[in-house]
């Protein structure tokens, strides 16, 4: 095993270390579509003029398939808090199926073995989509094949809709997409193969950090209960829907439950199977909880069934949840906290709960809690439970609160880190005008943090874990232009990597193929640690 002793850099007076990630804050084409460059940014403004460099936040940067992969929170604060690129989730899922290892696997054949067949149904719920960045529908396709090619007679779909990570307005692509594959299905075997219930994402199953309850508790009715507004079909749903609310985001669209006749297709049953086939993590665990927790609080499930449940991977290593899933997760190991806390670096993270996770448990390595409870300390702020444009300031005033009250003690942490909300979960909306006030919001804090920060003689570095607010609007690919439909989705644009250094001693420089994980050893160097050998080098000039 390698040692975690960080060797010090000689010379180099340690001072405090503050890094901001401002979620979905990237850098855009400087046009009218571009949210950050439409807001008032006088401080980001300030920062362009110092030392600064682009980084790569997407694809293989960020240890995605390719660099058409769109990053995310999830992968960035890993690769941020590692220092290196590990595999993630759809690399990973990608790996098994076409080396075929997830169907020898144990959960695959406890959960779809032909003795579950047999005796029940099978059930995928997740997110159907080629976002590719919660789940992806060519995963869901082949599992869907190798069931039925081990005999399974009897496989239900509880789709969630996205138009998130896709265009808003896409679901019926993909609903189209998964009828033509269940049709065929059924013309080969005869077998039962169709959709039973569903929903937008942001309202149906597929809630986070346990900001609301509601969301799972409306997909557990309708997939569980078969308790939800009733349609002939998935199509009908949608269309009905959208005819009720003109361009209404798949994203928002209530529960719907499938109807043959006046009984629904099927519900989730004692000696069923069910695999919830999201990869990532964050919207996966409280539905993971709702199918195997014995002390179940967030909700009455009025029932609760007798499966066989199995997550795409485990989204949460160190509470076991789910207890069965298909895939390995990425084996993240000595991040730069764990380094730093073995080391004795006092170290603060903090944010809003939309984001809480990302600075700690992804931040870490896809870990829960702490590596030293002495030395580092954890804040959560609440979010706000509205819509995020209604509000699009969010919770940004009081998680730089947070900070300044850490710089203004007698001794402050030596690293601190904290996440911004708000281009990214106000971009999501595709509301331009709230979120170029959610990019001005981050701004006016990001001033009052730098001050505190100058006063004390620390030091700040600014950065981003993917882009979102930098491009609102569909690329016509045509024209070149916008088309009027939003984009709800992250980009594939860089993010920049601000250093603030009120002293004028350090630089950063450009290093070819720069990305999220060149972060850490950039970190280590101004906190007075050389990196480790096998980190993503320092951009810090030296």
């Amino acid at each position: 095993m390698t040692s975690l002793k960080l060797a010090r850099i000689p010379g180099s007076p340690p001072s405090p270390v503050l890094l901001v990630v401002m979620d979905g804050v990237g850098v855009g084409r400087l046009d009218e579509g571009d949210a950050v460059h439409l807001a008032r940014t006088p401080t980001l403004d300030r920062l362009a003029r110092g030392p600064m460099v682009h980084l790569a936040a997407h694809g293989t940067a960020v240890g995605m398939p390719s660099d058409a992969d769109m990053g995310n929170s999830e992968v960035g604060h890993n690769a941020l808090g590692a220092g290196r690129v590990f595999a993630q989730g759809a690399k990973l899922v990608d790996i098994a199926i076409e080396t075929g290892s997830m169907w020898g696997g144990r959960a695959w054949q406890e959960v779809v073995g032909l003795a579950s067949c047999d005796e029940g149904a099978l059930h995928f719920i997740g997110l159907l989509s080629d976002g590719n960045v919660h789940s992806h529908i060519d995963q869901l396709e082949a599992m869907l094949e190798r069931a039925v090619t081990e005999g399974c007679r009897r496989v239900y779909l509880h789709p969630l809709l996205d138009g998130r990570d896709v265009p808003e307005t896409s679901a019926l692509i993909y609903i189209d997409r998964l009828e033509a594959k269940l049709a065929e299905l059924r013309s080969e075997t005869g077998g039962d193969y169709r959709i039973a219930s569903g929903g937008g994402r942001m309202l149906v199953t597929m809630d986070r950090y346990e900001a609301d309850w509601a969301i799972v508790e409306r997909g557990w009715k309708a997939h569980v209960l078969g308790d939800g507004r009733t349609f002939g079909s998935a199509r009908e749903a949608i269309e009905t829907y959208r005819a009720e609310t003109p361009r209404l985001p798949d994203q928002f669209m209530s529960e719907f439950v499938v109807v043959d006749g006046d009984r629904p297709v099927a519900t989730i049953e004692d000696g069923d199977g069910v695999i919830f086939f999201n990869f990532r993590g964050d919207r996966a665990i409280e539905i993971s909880r709702a199918f195997v927790q014995d002390d179940f609080d967030g909700f009455d499930r009025v029932r609760r069934p007798d499966v066989r449940f199995a997550g795409m991977v485990q989204y949460d290593g160190d509470t076991d949840m789910p207890p069965r899933f298909l895939v390995e997760p990425p084996a993240f190991d000595r991040t730069i906290s764990e380094h730093l806390a073995a080391a004795g670096v006092t170290q603060l993270a903090t944010a809003e709960t939309q984001k809480y996770g990302h600075v700690t448990y992804f931040w870490n390595g896809n870990r829960s809690g702490a590596f030293d409870e002495h030395t580092e300390e954890y804040v959560e702020v609440p979010s706000d439970a509205v819509p995020f444009e209604q509000r699009p300031w969010m919770k940004a005033a009081e998680v730089a609160d947070v900070i300044l009250g850490a710089l203004r003690r007698r001794t402050p942490p030596d690293f601190l880190r904290l996440n911004f909300a708000n281009g990214d979960m106000v971009g999501h909306t595709g509301h331009l005008d709230a979120t170029v006030i959610a990019v001005e919001a981050v701004d006016l804090q990001l001033a009052r943090l730098l001050a505190e920060v100058e006063r004390i003689g620390g030091v700040a570095l600014v950065t981003a874990d993917h882009g979102n607010a930098d491009q609102m609007f569909q690329v016509d690919k045509k024209r070149g232009g916008y088309r009027d439909d939003p984009l709800t989705s992250h980009t594939l644009n860089p993010v920049p990597l601000y250093l603030f250094d009120p002293a004028g001693q350090r630089r950063l420089r450009q290093v070819e193929g720069a990305g999220l994980a060149n972060v850490a050893a950039t970190v280590l160097n101004l906190l007075g640690f050389e990196a480790p050998e096998d980190y993503e080098s320092s951009l810090l000039e030296r």
